[in-house]
């Protein structure tokens, strides 16, 4: 603190209401990234609240708050995730998966390109996350079907649809999001095709290294091994048989005492029968569970009266019959499942089926199963009738990974969404339309046609992730209205005026790239952004240019599994966090170097 000639008090040569302010933004970031990266609450709550603080300290507007949700660009991206659901619906991604599959499939190397080159080619178009989900479960199924590793094959997959959204406007929605903000501000938006020779090139150098020093440090895991050793819950499982004088004879197996033990019970065995129960089923004389828990637990119900304990540990063979089977369920990207508990679900009573242990980031969880809260991504085995399991094939909220059947082809559906997508991305581009009005006409057309339902193009929505663009532009212009960009671009430019305009450009980057760990990419971008595009107007640069190289900057962070497109493929590809720092962390240099030499090239300071 420091006293002016004028005798106005100031903190660090800034007036003391500024700085006030300044502190007010810098803080809300923090908070904010620290909330994003505890994942404490939801990202779009946490957005909320960070504008409504905004607005009741007058930094902001409430205009200048809700400008953003009505941006072009929020219809944009919305009208793309309703034609990306109606390709999906309609069958046409999976026609083209399953044909790619069966091809290719008889060759590691032709598989790996071919799938790198298709979701990358998808990608530029549709949401890399749903991509990524709509290969996993054909790779895991020729993987196991071939006797191939899907460790060289996944990985490399949520790689190629994260670098191949990089070479179209609408293929990321940080593209999306840049771009928004750079037409708030009054600089010209990026256009549908403008990043495609650089995204070209930034996705042919990650296809490559993938294919090269990638595929080398890939783990290889084998596919043979059984479910209930690569779960390693053997130990967990025993025999329990009900006496004739058991006092559980005649109660209902969910209901009873036995229910509230600390254990499951999985299937059951009456006679010659092998199935599982429900919540009709009641114990008879003689009945056999099949139950998992701890040791512990169960010497503590061996001493109960009318139990018996007929072994202290079972094979895969005593979970699975003609028509009992176990299975390896993936939760899905849009699943509605995600936040809540096994319990909450009740699983047995929505869809038949008990389960044994999840696999989450490489770790298998066993204990205290019920009161898991499940992510997307999370790998559940589980044990259900071969009915049961077929069912889950139409559901959106699980996948089943040991085999592929790609939903019906409704041709004609498929070509109606295909043209409309075709024609909003030509009548866009030559800017016969806005943009956002020939996306948005392709969705409605889609709708029409009955490609999608309504309701189901309302749900497929990421509504979060438009509440978190937008409140991020609001946040944007909060960081201009306090002083805050202004502030930290003279501080960084005092940082780093000795490296050049390129040494201060690197520098945006690669904080970019550390931001995107906590953060997602487009909220990275979009903290960044507004501190950039002030320093390259103090610089005297185009401030494009350095809006445009963070934007590529945030997509290409893949040194750590944060990313949703690469959550899907942790547990499916059995990978440790160790294997995306190994293999991430260089191609991710490598792009950072390539942008920083081909940002300057392709738009000149």
């Amino acid at each position: 603190m420091k006293c002016s000639c004028s005798g106005t008090m100031t903190f660090f040569g800034i007036n003391p209401t500024v700085f006030m302010e300044i502190t007010i933004v810098l803080s809300l970031l923090l908070l904010a990234i620290i909330l994003f990266a505890t994942e404490k609450f939801s990202v779009d709550i946490v957005t909320l609240v960070m504008l409504i603080v905004l607005v009741i300290t007058n930094i902001i507007t409430p205009a200048e708050a809700y400008a953003g949700f009505s941006s072009d660009f929020i219809v944009i991206l919305a009208s793309v995730f309703v034609l990306g659901a109606a390709l999906e619906d309609t069958g046409v991604l999976e026609f083209m998966i399953s044909k790619l599959v069966r091809v290719a499939s008889k060759s590691t190397n032709l598989l790996l390109g071919l799938v790198m080159i298709v979701a990358g080619a998808i990608s530029g178009f549709m949401n890399n996350t749903t991509v990524t989900a709509m290969f996993v479960t054909p790779l895991v199924g020729v993987s196991r079907k071939a006797k191939l590793s899907s460790s060289k094959l996944l990985m490399p997959l949520a790689y190629a649809s994260i670098l191949g959204g990089t070479c179209t406007l609408i293929g990321t929605s940080t593209n999306v999001a840049v771009s928004g903000y750079l037409d708030k501000t009054g600089i010209e938006p990026i256009g549908l095709f403008e990043v495609t020779p650089i995204g070209l090139i930034i996705f042919a150098v990650g296809m490559v290294y993938m294919m090269t020093i990638g595929k080398n440090l890939l783990p290889k895991h084998s596919e043979q091994h059984a479910l209930v050793e690569e779960y390693n819950i053997q130990k967990y499982l025993t025999e329990i048989v009900i006496t004739p004088a058991s006092p559980l004879v005649g109660h209902n197996v969910f209901t009873s005492t036995l229910a509230n033990a600390p254990f499951r019970t999985l299937n059951l065995i009456r006679g010659k029968t092998n199935f599982l129960p429900d919540y009709h089923t009641v114990f008879q004389e003689n009945d056999i569970l099949l139950v998992e828990g701890s040791l512990e637990d169960l010497i503590r119900i061996k001493e109960s009266k009318g139990i018996e304990i007929m072994a202290d540990v079972m094979a895969e063979k005593d979970l699975e019959t003609k028509d009992i089977r176990l299975a390896e369920l993936l939760v899905t990207v849009k699943s509605n499942i995600i936040g809540r508990t096994v319990r909450e679900i009740d699983f047995m009573r929505r869809y038949g089926f008990a389960i044994l242990a999840i696999s989450r980031h490489g770790e298998t969880l066993r204990s205290k199963i019920n009161e898991v809260e499940l992510r997307m991504g999370d790998l559940l085995l589980v044990q259900s009738s071969a009915d049961r399991l077929s069912n889950l094939r139409t559901s959106q909220n699980l996948t089943i990974l040991d085999e592929f059947q790609p939903i019906l082809f409704k041709k004609q559906k498929g070509l109606i969404t295909i043209c409309c997508f075709l024609l909003a991305i030509l009548l866009g581009s030559l800017e016969v339309v806005p943009l956002s009005v020939s996306f948005l006409g392709a969705a409605v057309i889609s709708v029409i046609t009955k490609c999608i339902t309504t309701e189901r193009a309302y749900q497929i929505i990421d509504w979060r992730l438009l509440i978190l663009i937008g409140g991020m532009t609001a946040f944007g212009t909060a960081m201009e209205n306090s002083g805050a960009a202004s502030f930290l671009a003279t501080g960084i430019v005092n940082l780093l005026e000795n490296w050049g305009t390129i040494g201060i450009l690197a520098g945006f980057v690669l904080l970019t790239v550390f931001l995107t760990q906590p953060m997602s990419n487009a909220a990275a971008a979009l903290v960044i952004v507004p501190v950039a595009i002030k320093t390259a107007l103090a610089l005297h640069v185009d401030p494009r240019s350095f809006a445009i190289a963070i934007m590529l900057g945030a997509s290409v962070s893949l040194i750590t599994p944060f990313e949703p497109a690469c959550i899907l493929v942790y547990g499916p590809g059995k990978y440790k966090f160790s294997d995306f720092l190994k293999v991430g962390s260089g191609l991710t240099l490598i792009l950072i170097a390539l942008i920083l030499g081909l940002v300057p090239f392709f738009w000149p300071f």
